[in-house]
């Protein structure tokens, strides 16, 4: 896991720090930080990002819409990076809307390090085929 590159993306700085540490546990030493929608997509377009962790309610453009971008965007430089979903909103609704929009893996907090470490062993070591229709674009 030490050659991950991994982009976090929540408006929060403590959430961030807290992820993080988390993910240093695991081995992951490269880190991408964003606090809004607009900077994460700018940052993931000008590094070379493996997979990015989101925080579903931020403001402007929230965790969905910013997925939506990664996927649909015509300048995403990689719609099949896989994202997981971090979020203290677990309604089934909520977790709906991050599946239809392309989301890879959801995770509710209060995150734990087992939790994290199961979704980010999933995407890297499982990675699921995507799948193209009229209205979706994302892992099957």
């Amino acid at each position: 896991m030490e050659k991950l590159r991994v982009l976090l993306i929540d408006d929060n700085a403590h959430m961030l720090h807290i992820v993080k540490t988390i993910l240093r546990g695991f081995g992951i030493k490269y880190f991408a930080e964003a606090r809004d929608a607009a900077d994460a997509f700018d940052r993931f377009k000008s590094e070379s990002i493996d997979i990015i962790i989101v925080d579903q309610m931020m403001d402007l453009l929230d965790g969905v819409d910013f997925v939506r971008l990664v996927r649909t965007a015509s300048d995403s430089p990689n719609p099949f990076v896989p994202i997981i979903m971090l979020t203290a909103y677990s309604e089934r609704s909520r977790v709906e809307a991050a599946r239809d929009a392309g989301v890879t893996e959801f995770c509710a907090k209060p995150v734990t390090a087992l939790e994290l470490y199961k979704k980010v062993s999933a995407v890297v070591n499982h990675s699921r085929p995507f799948v193209r229709t009229g209205q979706y674009f994302g892992p099957d």
